[in-house]
């Protein structure tokens, strides 16, 4: 729901903001559905679309606002959402999916071999639902052949954003940022994910490797000791690693140490050695390297943005 009004609201100021400087509107906008009427949040709201999709021969722009619910039935609901959506591609359409809209635009097929970005708490189900999509886990926004997706929860706004420098232009674009007090800069969500393991897989060895790795935080594991552990070959752990966790052995690893040295920092005032030691890291040049890496942040930015203790609420 906050997706569907809050485009829809965002892209009407776009005309107000041209009309004001004296210039004509740019955009028509249609809210378009299956269906005359559909209920919401159990029943809460109902949504009234300005047409429907048969009544829709031809647009611009699609926008796919995010979805809740179990994807399967979603996506056997609205399969005549989604073959309109391809024939609108087809058309010259370009299509966006907000959050786990991509879920949807996915179910066109249209993702096939492009890249894409959800929300990283669904990262996981969306590959296994998906594995001819390359996922990037870390991005606000990706813009390929016509086709636009964005990160997790609102960041959907930086991708409005996105599209109105992209459709209308940039002096617009900023001042909707300022408008609506969005942040135009921001093009990672790693500083928020939360690093889940990823165990929903048949393969016990490579189960067996990520319960090592993370039983043995503070140890430097090499792959050809884990290897030698499991009786398998280096080349076959890896391999078979890759496939069941969608990350290396030494990503892994790294996404483990890194996971636990960002609930050290939000929680405690343990300076940057003192955590560095806690997951075996010696090089202080190294660690900090591979936090950037993961988070976006070093690690005191890190800690200055999740630390109570830290965050300044009353600053100007």
């Amino acid at each position: 729901m906050t997706t569907i009004e809050g485009t829809y609201q965002i892209l009407r100021r776009v005309n107000d903001y041209l009309m004001e400087e004296g210039r004509e509107p740019e955009l028509t906008i249609q809210l378009v559905g299956q269906y005359k009427s559909t209920t919401m949040q159990k029943g809460l709201f109902t949504i009234h679309p300005d047409a429907l999709i048969n009544e829709v021969e031809h647009t611009d722009l699609v926008i796919i606002p995010s979805v809740h619910g179990n994807m399967q039935k979603i996506l056997a609901d609205n399969e005549q959402m989604l073959n309109w959506i391809k024939m609108q591609y087809g058309k010259g359409s370009g299509v966006a999916a907000l959050c786990i809209g991509a879920f949807i635009l996915a179910g066109t097929g249209l993702l096939d071999g492009k890249t894409c970005a959800t929300h990283w708490q669904f990262s996981e189900l969306f590959r296994q639902m998906y594995p001819s999509t390359n996922l990037m886990d870390d991005k606000i926004i990706t813009d390929e052949n016509n086709i636009y997706t964005s990160g997790g929860a609102y960041s959907w706004l930086n991708l409005i954003l996105y599209l109105v420098e992209k459709f209308v232009g940039h002096d617009i674009a900023v001042l909707c940022a300022k408008g609506f007090q969005i942040d135009i800069h921001r093009d990672s969500q790693s500083p928020f994910i939360i690093f889940r393991p990823q165990k929903s897989h048949e393969d016990i060895a490579v189960r067996k490797a990520q319960e090592y790795i993370e039983t043995n935080v503070q140890s430097q594991i090499s792959v050809g000791e884990l290897a030698s552990m499991l009786a398998l070959g280096r080349r076959n752990l890896e391999r078979r690693f890759k496939k069941a966790t969608a990350n290396t052995v030494k990503e892994y690893m790294q996404r483990v140490k890194i996971e636990v040295v960002k609930k050290t920092l939000e929680s405690t005032r343990s300076g940057v050695y003192e955590v560095m030691d806690k997951v075996g890291y010696s090089d202080p040049k190294v660690f900090r390297a591979v936090f950037k890496k993961v988070t976006g942040l070093s690690p005191l930015q890190y800690r200055s943005r999740y630390n109570r203790e830290f965050i300044d609420y009353t600053a100007n």
